[in-house]
């Protein structure tokens, strides 16, 4: 019963967790290049936390509007699983423990949505119906 309740709604469901997904990532990225929300370590030009914050602030905002979605979503999907291993792994195995969940299930979730695609409330799909 809950299956057909639910399933109508499937595409827009998809549309949502694509864009809040997408907001958080993009929030991280803007801290760690422009400084807002203001932060207390803005990671220096050009290192590591830098360039995760590059991708994090280009690739979230196609996700957020839904254009070039499943690259971008793949391309983030490859972030969160690079700074799970290289930042969490090594402080324990537990995500728990090493603070790596945040990580995990964005990279999980950027990965689904690579597969997915956008959904109907999106620029790929509006540049689909042209």
């Amino acid at each position: 019963m809950m299956n057909q309740a639910l399933t109508p709604y499937e595409p827009l469901l998809l549309g949502i967790l694509r864009i809040v997904a997408a907001l958080v990532i993009f929030s991280y990225g803007t801290q760690k290049i422009i400084g807002f929300p203001a932060s207390q370590a803005v990671p220096p030009t050009g290192s590591l936390p830098w360039i995760a914050g590059l991708f994090e602030l280009v690739a979230g905002f196609l996700v957020l509007v839904g254009f070039q979605t499943r690259i971008a979503a793949f391309v983030l999907f490859g972030v969160m699983a690079f700074a799970y291993f290289l930042a969490h792994a090594p402080q324990g195995f537990y995500p728990a423990q090493n603070g790596g969940v945040p990580a995990i299930l964005f990279c999980f979730v950027f990965l689904y949505l690579a597969a997915a695609g956008a959904g109907p409330v999106s620029l790929d799909a509006a540049l689909r119906k042209t």
